[in-house]
């Protein structure tokens, strides 16, 4: 039994990779085409393991997909693959249309034509689950109730627009075709692995090196925080024991405003690494707010606890204290990981960023 991961060299990718095969053990054919947050040295602990079969590849290649499938024959298919950084999508929506849309498109296509060839006992096992963003929704006010699976989608940016446009592919592939879908939206990820354009990695990144610590607007927006590897079991439950053609929200329950976020990390590293500066909050800076930014994202994961049992493992006081560990620990993977096309794009988004008015 195998299955087959889109974008399993990416942060959430990458740790799903490790997580299914250190609880599951089933091979995976991994496909990544190694854009710049595809990183090959968070998989190296599987190096010399058969179990985990690299391939680097573009969705959008549908002999590639259909080639893949007929060789390894999966059992399913489980989609991470996208472009979801919403600064960079405010630079080049481009390249969110072609992989989030475009590409997702390429992967059904290619997921129908193997699953309609397969034995009936195979078909009604087979499972194609995409992996979403509770950014779809659109934004939330003060006092709203958190997004549950029947919220009207109002996508906000390019990169949220993508991605709804990618649900709606799901969808619309099972109930045209039959293809036996699962969708899941997640709240934002943290943990190890991350790639430091991202709040908590840039947070951490920047204070240990002393510089700026860029906080949008007043600081104010309000996220909900989910450790990955419990997004990773969350996703091994639906896999397991998900009915076809349900939407599932997997969230941390932890709303949080991004600047409590960022004392809250510079209190850890005032503690684990003291500076003898002084406090790491004192580089906090507070720089113009991004075109379209939504104010808050909640996620309510009553359904997913409710039908197949999952709740996180995970408070936001354990998840992001194993976090800033990590990162300590793991200077090497940060420096490797921190390129030159990285620092470039750190430059172009924040160079013309001034304080809010």
């Amino acid at each position: 039994m195998t299955i087959l991961v889109t974008g399993g060299a990416g942060f959430i990718g990458a740790n799903f990779v490790l997580d299914w095969i250190e609880n599951v053990g089933e091979p995976v054919v991994n496909v990544d085409a190694l854009t710049y947050a595809g990183n090959l040295r968070t998989l190296m602990s599987l190096d010399c393991d058969p179990r985990h079969i690299f391939v680097h590849g573009d969705i959008c290649d549908g002999a590639l997909l259909g080639s893949l499938m007929v060789r390894h024959k999966p059992r399913a298919v489980v989609h991470f693959a996208a472009e979801s950084h919403v600064d960079r999508s405010i630079h080049g929506p481009a390249e969110f249309i072609r992989t989030n849309v475009t590409g997702t498109f390429s992967l059904l296509e290619s997921a129908r034509a193997y699953w309609q060839g397969l034995d009936a006992i195979s078909k009604e096992k087979f499972r194609f689950h995409h992996v979403s963003t509770d950014e779809v929704y659109g934004s939330l006010l003060s006092g709203e109730p958190p997004f549950a699976e029947t919220r009207v989608y109002e996508p906000n940016s390019p990169y949220s627009a993508s991605k709804a446009a990618s649900d709606h592919l799901v969808r619309a592939w099972h109930h045209t075709y039959g293809l036996p879908t699962t969708i899941s939206n997640c709240s934002n990820n943290y943990g190890p692995y991350h790639f430091p354009e991202k709040l908590i990695p840039l947070m951490i990144i920047n204070a240990l090196a002393g510089k700026p610590l860029p906080v949008y607007g007043d600081g104010q927006q309000i996220r909900d925080w989910l450790y990955v590897a419990d997004h990773c079991s969350a996703i091994r439950a639906v896999l397991a024991e998900g009915k076809v053609g349900e939407v599932y929200n997997v969230g941390g329950w932890n709303e949080k405003p991004n600047l409590d976020i960022v004392n809250t990390i510079c209190a850890l590293l005032d503690e684990l690494r003291p500076d003898a500066a002084g406090s790491y909050s004192r580089l906090i800076t507070y720089v113009q707010d991004r075109p379209g930014h939504d104010r808050r994202y909640a996620i309510d994961a009553r359904k997913i606890e409710r039908e197949l049992g999952w709740r996180p493992a995970e408070t936001f006081e354990t998840g992001i204290h194993k976090t800033v560990r990590w990162y300590l620990d793991n200077q090497e993977w940060v420096d490797n990981v921190q390129s030159g096309a990285y620092r470039d794009w750190m430059a172009k988004n924040y160079a013309d960023r001034t304080a809010p008015p």
